[in-house]
């Protein structure tokens, strides 16, 4: 069957794109397919971004925060937002969300299947699988198969083990969120605890590097037990969820498309921001661009605009510095939240300030570590 658009991968990306397709009435007549080899039916990771107002997929947010903490074993700095909430997503929340809306429609079908190649011709995309081949005016990829080569000389890995746990008395303050903690042995890389209470009972601790290689999983959980223990002074409680992920910061280019046919959306596309990892609304942002162009019948390829390429270059530096060693990630984290407002720093992550504000933003930090490398990526 000739299908207009296939989605390959079914994961964050290839779900906001489906969603995104299916309540745009434009595109009610598209057929879509959407080809990965798993269900999506198990709580596999977890989101969690800072958002104004409410999002497209408020329905399943299942917790946000007024407040947020930043800490070193020197010094803590809890700050009341105030345009942003910081809120969070379960994988398997939103997969039955989308999939759920999917379900209803004749014009949907899935496919569990290990996608083995992709090609682009002149007016059509071709997925080839284990079982078979599917062509398509448009596909749009999100699996790891176009990636560039991720080595230790250009990319460092975000990852992490979560531990959702639940006590038998009422120990946290469901109102604040713990963004990054600090004050933790840094032998194996920038090394940091996220702590994200969803009720007073229930919280979901986070242990997360940012460094060249994955770690023992015994490592991530003695140190998430040392710290419930130790840090939380919790010895009760039972595990009632978990994760482990690893994400790609990486200053390798991850190409856009392959010919005009196929476009790489989510990681593959390059909309993992690089220096923070955070993925979650820069899909959303480059989701709800590509309908746009779709239902002006103009190419699915979005293509950055001068602002955006000036914050992959701010990213390319911040990971410049750290894989290079010319500063550690605690040291550059702690400069901002010590010389900025919170705020500020979280609309820089976001790419949503002003060059004004860059400035500042940029100036918070040493500019001797900081010149050489913004100066070896902007000629790179």
């Amino acid at each position: 069957m000739q299908y207009d658009y296939i989605i390959a991968g079914g994961g964050c990306a290839g779900l906001s794109l489906l969603y995104r397709i299916l309540n745009s009435q434009a595109l009610h007549q598209k057929q879509v397919l959407v080809i990965d080899q798993d269900l999506k039916n198990k709580n596999d990771r977890t989101w969690c971004f800072w958002e104004e107002g409410q999002g497209l997929f408020e329905p399943v947010v299942r917790h946000q925060w007024p407040t947020l903490e930043f800490k070193t074993e020197h010094f803590v700095n809890k700050f009341a937002l105030q345009k942003y909430r910081y809120k969070m997503i379960r994988g398997l929340d939103f997969y039955n969300f989308v999939l759920d809306v999917a379900m209803k429609s004749d014009r949907v079908d899935f496919k569990n299947e290990k996608i083995v190649e992709l090609t682009s011709e002149k007016d059509q995309a071709k997925v080839i699988t284990e079982n078979g081949h599917y062509k398509a005016d448009y596909v749009f990829n999100s699996t790891s198969l176009l990636n560039p080569e991720i080595n230790t000389d250009n990319s460092l890995l975000q990852h992490f083990m979560g531990w959702e746990i639940k006590t038998s008395q009422p120990v946290f303050d469901d109102q604040i969120g713990t963004l990054m903690d600090f004050s933790l042995n840094q032998d194996n890389g920038a090394t940091f605890m996220y702590v994200l209470p969803v009720n007073s009972q229930q919280a979901l601790i986070e242990y997360t590097l940012f460094s060249p290689i994955v770690l023992d999983k015994a490592v991530y959980q003695e140190q998430l037990r040392s710290y419930i223990d130790g840090v939380l002074g919790i010895s009760e409680y039972d595990i009632v969820d978990d994760e482990f992920g690893v994400i790609p910061m990486s200053l390798q280019k991850f190409r856009p498309n392959l010919g005009k046919r196929v476009i790489n959306i989510g990681t593959a596309g390059g909309h993992t921001k690089a220096s923070s990892g955070y993925t979650f609304q820069f899909v959303q942002k480059n989701t709800q661009a590509i309908v746009q162009n779709l239902v002006a019948e103009k190419s699915p390829l979005v293509k950055p605009s001068f602002r955006e390429k000036m914050f992959q270059w701010y990213d390319r530096t911040l990971l410049e510095v750290m894989i290079s060693q010319k500063m550690t990630g605690k040291a550059v984290f702690a400069t901002m939240f010590k010389k900025l407002a919170p705020e500020k720093i979280l609309t820089f992550l976001d790419n949503d300030t002003n060059f004004l504000q860059d400035l500042s933003v940029m100036s918070s930090v040493p500019t001797i570590k900081f010149l050489p490398a913004a100066l070896k990526q902007m000629f790179r």
